[in-house]
């Protein structure tokens, strides 16, 4: 019987892994959310490795804290450390770093369909889609759970006891693999700042 069970849940995994994949249709936007709860974070799939158009940036998050008071702290790194950790460790990495990084795809990854037809329609400057429902929650919700992760990692500020905190997300654009050695190939860092939270309702 628990043999039975175990191959279930794991043809269940599979099959999860296997529809988030898929092709963009009407029964993916409607039911796609279901499997993102599950893979997300430690299971989601990303194939950038292989693909034609492999990722040529870094992305990450800082984050900085209010008090009571009205003082902010300045931005603290708060990927940058495990990242560095689980690349030290080849053969038993901790997954650590997956917990910022799923959430940071979370908020600019979407689909990548709807993101090749936005960019067309910005590129023949018409009015962009709009965010679909499930964006908009999928973003909110990876700001909240970046939110509370950052002040699990954050140095001690405002006593202990910070009353709002903010996070900002980057991108550094890296100079393409054929300007490696070009001096003048400058990196491109965009940010993007959430908007502050209450430590409180998080």
């Amino acid at each position: 019987m628990a043999l039975l069970l175990g191959a279930a849940l794991l043809g269940l995994h599979f099959l999860a892994s296997a529809f988030s994949q898929m092709p963009l249709t009407p029964m993916k936007l409607r039911y796609y959310h279901y499997a993102a709860d599950y893979l997300d974070p430690y299971f989601s799939q990303n194939w950038m490795l292989f693909a034609p158009d492999p990722l040529s940036d870094n992305r990450g998050i800082l984050a900085r804290a209010m008090c009571s008071d009205g003082s902010t702290t300045g931005f603290y790194d708060v990927t940058t450390r495990y990242v560095e950790k689980a690349q030290e460790s080849r053969f038993f990495p901790s997954r650590m770093s997956r917990l910022v990084t799923g959430n940071v795809q979370q908020l600019n990854g979407g689909d990548p369909v709807l993101a090749r037809l936005r960019e067309s329609e910005k590129e023949k400057k018409k009015p962009e889609l709009p965010l679909t429902p499930y964006e908009k929650t999928s973003q909110k919700e990876a700001v909240r759970f970046l939110s509370r992760y950052s002040l699990s990692q954050i140095p001690r500020t405002c006593g202990g006891r910070p009353e709002k905190i903010q996070i900002r997300m980057y991108i550094q654009q890296l100079p393409p693999w054929s300007k490696r050695h070009d001096p003048k190939a400058d990196d491109k860092v965009d940010v993007q700042d959430m908007d502050w939270l209450k430590v409180a309702e998080l």
